[in-house]
């Protein structure tokens, strides 16, 4: 017999050592659901036809106060898989197509350094491009029982019956599902309970029991997860989390930042081997704070990995878990077709709301969203005059400046204190927390997309988002605090915004005298001369602002020659101008017919949503 070389002997060592489970290190499994805000029984919801996780939970820790970072998917799987806030890598847009810098990965990338077999099946939607290196399979195979002898795994497994899709989905898919259902589960939309902020009638009651059961169908498919566990023999060795990517799939829930459209249930279980990291007993829960961007260092933690000094969250259970949070942050930014901008502070009691684009209504029209029975009654009864209460709220034709909900006393937040003078001291603590926190991690989210885009051409958004001289957060809050304001007398002060250097503030200028509309006609003469500017991002908010004085014929040109801009986000915001415009946008509908992008892209696709409805919109009008 040979003798083996000591090379070789060396290598067949380290593969060896390499299938070994690494000692002393949890399964880790993710089960996550679309579209659900905490409507199970577990969480006190009486509708909710829930056992699997009503008996999961009796097994593990409830979280009561669990939140996303933002009212829908892609921006908050960007958070989740990083463990850093969308505004600081430019993935804040609703399916925007930022890049990573070398100092943010997906997380699953640095276990798979440490030995575990990583598998997704089988969303990502993160709002930049899958790393090779994020999985070892992410597919709808991709399945945890496919790892090498031995290797701990972390795997997550999505389920999309509850999204917002399937509420919709064609009566004879709905029939399907319910008929799988039992008996019990089936749910009576006359019993269904009606939120305050939505109108109490047949399609709404019919979509909030159609959500309920898409719930119960889920409920369903997590016992199978959890009964596959079991049967491989793993459950003793796996922690098991459970938990929704954003709040319910219903309009003025998902897609918005108020609670119903963050909260999400989460519930996590620990075998007998790792209880001693949970933040309980089994059956309990706790109302600690917890963000979406704690979950990635909270897994890293919990694997034994080290938390890379690039994430912005805090690890919430394990041995790595932080202090208790104080607050959580969120917001809001482009959503689909339909720009905007929010930022949210929360605490254990109240929420704040800071809306930096006031001028736009709550119900701005979003075609998917449009699709729901429920938005489609909701928007005919506004027009018809006939709604009243908090459902009435949505269709105002502009936002506060600021809101603030007593979460405790108004858990729907239909109420806003930020005009009560019993809450001043509230109002500004929560404001400066706000602004704090925008400072501390870096929010390129006051830059309009397209400027941002050109400012990071070299680098990334996350490498300017701390360059002052890209990202100068300082003047740009101000900024938009006095566009905010929307008060008069500011108008010299915007004025002097828009003859200035930077063209993300000019920006601020121009969007500023276009909230106050015939309140700054004061500077006309100097948001005519900026339809010129070097800008195109000033441009379209200085037609925009002369259209809101009532001068559309200045703003037509300026639109006409967006739409045949190279960029999606000129074109598209072009669109949103032109729709603003009324009846006075019918000279741009052969413009708009041809402002079809042959580009690649969720943007260019959502401008080619627009070119599709907007014309026979404005015929109409």
């Amino acid at each position: 017999m040979k003798p083996v070389p000591a090379i070789a002997l060396v290598l067949a060592c380290a593969a060896a050592a390499a299938a070994e489970p690494p000692a002393g290190r949890p399964n880790i499994l993710w089960l996550t659901a679309e579209d659900i805000s905490p409507n199970l029984g577990c969480y006190g919801d009486a509708y909710a036809a829930t056992p699997v996780l009503d008996r999961f939970a009796g097994e593990g820790v409830r979280y009561a106060n669990c939140f996303g970072i933002i009212g829908v998917c892609a921006p908050n799987r960007s958070c989740l898989i990083t463990g850093v806030y969308p505004w600081r890598l430019g993935s804040h847009g609703m399916r925007s197509e930022t890049r990573l810098p070398p100092e943010v990965v997906c997380f699953s990338e640095l276990l798979r350094r440490g030995g575990y077999y990583c598998v997704n099946n089988a969303k990502t939607d993160y709002n930049f491009p899958v790393p090779r290196e994020a999985w070892d399979d992410c597919s709808r195979t991709a399945h945890w029982r496919n790892r090498p002898a031995g290797r701990p795994f972390f795997a997550v497994f999505n389920h999309e019956v509850s999204h917002e899709s399937q509420i919709r989905a064609a009566p004879a898919a709905r029939e399907k599902r319910r008929a799988a259902l039992a008996p019990g589960q089936r749910r009576d939309p006359a019993k269904a309970p009606v939120p305050p902020y939505h109108p109490d009638t047949p399609e709404v009651r019919a979509d909030w029991a159609q959500y309920y059961e898409n719930i119960s169908t889920m409920d369903a498919q997590i016992g199978e997860k959890l009964r596959e566990l079991e049967a491989a023999g793993l459950a003793e060795d796996t922690i098991v989390f459970f938990f929704g990517d954003n709040g319910a799939g219903m309009p003025g829930v998902k897609k918005w930042v108020w609670e119903d459209g963050l909260h999400v249930p989460l519930i996590v279980r620990f075998p007998a081997r790792w209880r001693h990291l949970a933040p309980g007993a089994p059956g309990t829960a706790t109302d600690r704070l917890v963000s979406f961007v704690d979950f990635a260092p909270t897994v890293l933690g919990l694997a034994g990995a080290e938390i890379p000094p690039a994430m912005q969250g805090v690890p919430f259970l394990g041995p790595k878990a932080g202090a208790p949070r104080e607050f959580v942050f969120a917001g809001r930014d482009r959503m689909a077709e339909r720009f905007d901008c929010v930022r949210v502070v929360r605490d254990g009691r109240f929420q704040y709301l800071r809306n930096f684009m006031p001028h736009l209504s709550w119900s701005q029209f979003i075609s998917y969203t449009e699709e729901m029975p429920t938005m489609q009654v909701w928007r005919r009864l506004a027009g018809e005059g006939r709604l009243t209460g908090p459902s009435a709220r949505y269709f105002e034709p502009g936002k506060p400046s600021e809101e603030l909900y007593d979460c405790v006393a108004d858990p729907r937040q239909v109420r806003n204190l930020a005009v009560d003078p019993a809450h001043r001291a509230t109002l500004g603590r929560m404001r400066a927390r706000c602004e704090a926190w925008m400072a501390e991690t870096g929010d390129v989210g006051l830059l309009p997309e397209y400027e941002m885009e050109l400012r990071a051409a070299a680098s990334t958004p996350w490498a300017i988002a701390v360059d002052p001289s890209k990202n100068p957060l300082p003047a740009l809050t101000g900024a938009a605090r006095l566009a905010g304001a929307r008060d008069p007398s500011n108008v010299p002060a915007l004025g002097a915004l828009l003859s200035g250097d930077d063209p993300a503030l000019r920006w601020w200028g121009a969007v500023g005298l276009g909230y106050l509309g015939a309140g700054a006609a004061a500077a006309a003469s100097d948001l005519t001369k900026a339809l010129g500017d070097a800008s195109w991002d000033v441009r379209l908010a200085a037609a925009d602002a002369l259209r809101a004085m009532g001068r559309p014929e200045e703003a037509i040109p300026v639109f006409r020659e967006a739409l045949r801009h190279e960029s999606a986000f000129i074109r598209l915001g072009a669109l949103n101008g032109i729709d603003r415009l009324g009846a006075a946008a019918k000279p741009l509908v052969v413009d708009i017919e041809a402002a079809k992008m042959t580009a690649k892209g969720h943007v260019p696709g959502y401008v080619n949503r627009m070119v599709e409805y907007l014309p026979a919109q404005i015929r109409a009008r």
